[in-house]
């Protein structure tokens, strides 16, 4: 079974916030965070450390 990686990322991402039930402030850094580390000079380095 092939499920694309937007999918499966949002329905952990769902599950989580059921199950922990982080702050939503928490939810907002950590996703802006994200978005800007994958754009910066930290990308390379990042992108090597998760495969």
């Amino acid at each position: 079974m092939d499920v694309p990686l937007w999918f499966a990322l949002l329905i952990v991402g769902a599950l989580g916030v059921k199950l922990i039930r982080p702050p939503w402030w928490l939810i907002g850094v950590l996703l802006l965070g994200g978005f800007l580390i994958a754009d910066s000079v930290f990308a390379p380095a990042v992108d090597s450390f998760v495969k």
